[in-house]
């Protein structure tokens, strides 16, 4: 999400930015732009939970209004008028399927499906909300994980693929997946606002729980350090197109790394209990490493390299 942000600054300032086909940054403002980005969102996330918590209660229903803003403009410049014409422009003009870029997969109903899958599976299986779900006072609180799923990845996502649309429309040539240049299309100097606070949002809880993860591998350690770390270990890593223009592969190893670990929370907080098993066993009896819950891991990550391995991704 930090390059999503960079994308704004390439706007204004004009410089090349990186397509599917790249493998390394496009140039020095690309560069720039990222590690400002990066730094600007790190020293956010030092700041702690409550910063963070207060900017997004203060950014999301602008940001709500303008995914849907987003997605009226999209249909209506690829003349969609209303309920009566939908569909047909919708499936001969928008979501049109069609041969993919040279060097990619193309994506199918089930791409998309395990694709989101994935994503959420990593925040809400594998546990990375509970970061912040901790101050939580109330259990239904945890509702608002459905809620950033369903905006972030549906509305969002359907609104961006009209962008697209108007974008190929427009220059059949342009193919560069960039949201700053397609919000900025769109709504103007709003929509890179919009832009701007979508990377931040989602970046900045990121940054929080990672240096907290950091910092309990190292508890001596200043947890502003380890977060102001981590933000500038992930701001380089943004740099490079390789990475971050291979996102459905990278989501695929994120989600089968953090899902059986998430399971293994479950089952050890929910689970050994009914069973009259003592909950937190590494905490009570000071144990380094839990082997039964590292074998548990490491079973499940080898049987999803292996379904990986017999049936392949491209497939799906």
């Amino acid at each position: 999400m930090i390059t999503v942000s960079a994308t704004v600054l390439g706007v204004f300032f004009k410089f090349r930015m990186p397509e599917l086909s790249d493998t390394l940054p496009t140039g020095f403002g690309w560069i720039v732009a990222v590690l400002a980005t990066g730094v600007l969102f790190s020293i956010a996330a030092v700041k702690g939970y409550r910063v963070v918590a207060a900017f997004a209660n203060l950014v999301a229903p602008l940001m709500v209004v303008m995914f849907v803003v987003f997605g009226v403009i999209g249909f209506r410049k690829m003349g969609v008028t209303g309920l009566d014409n939908f569909w047909e422009i919708a499936s001969t003009r928008i979501w049109t399927g069609g041969e993919p870029q040279p060097g990619q997969v193309k994506f199918t109903f089930w791409h998309v499906l395990f694709f989101s899958w994935f994503c959420n599976m990593v925040w809400h299986i594998g546990m990375a909300d509970l970061s912040l779900f901790r101050f939580a006072r109330k259990s239904w609180y945890a509702l608002s994980s459905a809620a950033g799923m369903y905006l972030g990845h549906f509305m969002a996502w359907i609104a961006a693929s009209t962008l697209y649309a108007v974008q190929l429309q427009a220059d059949p040539t342009n193919t560069a997946v960039l949201p700053g240049p397609l919000a900025y299309n769109a709504c103007g100097a709003l929509g890179l606002l919009v832009v701007v606070i979508a990377g931040w949002t989602t970046a900045n809880p990121t940054l929080y729980r990672a240096g907290l993860a950091f910092q309990a591998l190292v508890p001596e350690a200043s947890r502003a350090k380890v977060t102001l770390g981590t933000g500038l270990a992930a701001s380089v890593t943004a740099i490079f197109p390789v990475v971050i223009m291979k996102l459905m592969g990278f989501v695929a190893m994120w989600g089968m790394i953090l899902m059986p670990m998430g399971a293994v929370i479950f089952a050890d907080y929910w689970l050994l209990p009914r069973f009259g098993m003592r909950r937190f066993i590494a905490e009570h009896v000071r144990l380094p490493m839990n082997w039964a819950a590292g074998a548990a891991w490491l079973a499940s990550v080898v049987f999803s390299v292996g379904l990986l391995a017999a049936f392949g991704a491209a497939s799906a």
